[in-house]
């Protein structure tokens, strides 16, 4: 075990958002081919938060979310998907990740803040490619991985918190047009909520610890 494992609280969506997020995806990948499908490997997700923790410490981090996740609930939780945006990524020239992007509601932020503080003790900087989970199919940890793990409080939280299902990939031409097409929004809810290793490029790779929503 490494000293430090790169993890992702998040949000496991209900059916209807799944059913929506496969629907994009097979589109991206009638744009390219090469792109991952939403899987095992690439589970559908709403990332609440991504931090660097003690290894040695994941046991009390657990301990910490499940206590949060008991005194806020899961009930009130509700998200509204608004438009499908992309973003570049630096070490696949021509190509865009793509998502779903999500409005919470304010219940999800105060969740989100309660967690950054439950697991604090336990958080530490300095993150390397050692942190995450990797496969043969993605064998390294590119550095806007590391450094957006590394800055996710406060450069993605509070304030800042973009809450994304990320969808797939596709050529940046493609993803540009795709924006300014009409969006039929649509609201979910969690089905769970999870802990995992991260690996590259914020898939959720490896199940730590999950609890289902009541």
């Amino acid at each position: 075990m490494t000293d430090l494992t790169a993890i992702d609280i998040l949000i496991e969506p209900d059916a209807t958002a799944l059913e929506r997020g496969a629907d994009e995806n097979a589109r991206l990948r009638a744009q390219y081919p090469a792109g991952f499908a939403l899987d095992a490997g690439h589970r559908p997700h709403i990332t609440l938060l991504q931090r660097y923790v003690r290894s040695a410490k994941l046991e009390t981090v657990f301990a910490g979310i499940e206590q949060v996740i008991r005194s806020h609930g899961t009930g009130r939780l509700s998200f509204r998907a608004t438009a499908l945006r992309h973003m570049s990524v630096a070490a696949l020239p021509g190509l865009g990740l793509a998502a779903i992007v999500v409005t919470p509601g304010p219940e999800v932020l105060d969740l989100q803040a309660a967690l950054i503080e439950a697991i604090r003790p336990c958080t530490a900087a300095g993150g390397t490619a050692a942190a995450f989970e990797i496969t043969p199919g993605e064998p390294e940890i590119n550095a806007d991985t590391l450094a957006y793990v590394e800055h996710y409080v406060p450069d993605h939280s509070g304030r800042n918190f973009v809450a994304h299902l990320t969808v797939g990939l596709a050529p940046l031409d493609f993803l540009a047009k795709a924006e300014t097409e009409s969006f039929n929004e649509f609201t979910f809810q969690p089905s769970a909520i999870a802990v995992f290793q991260l690996g590259n490029n914020g898939t959720a790779r490896k199940e730590l610890k999950i609890w289902q929503a009541a």
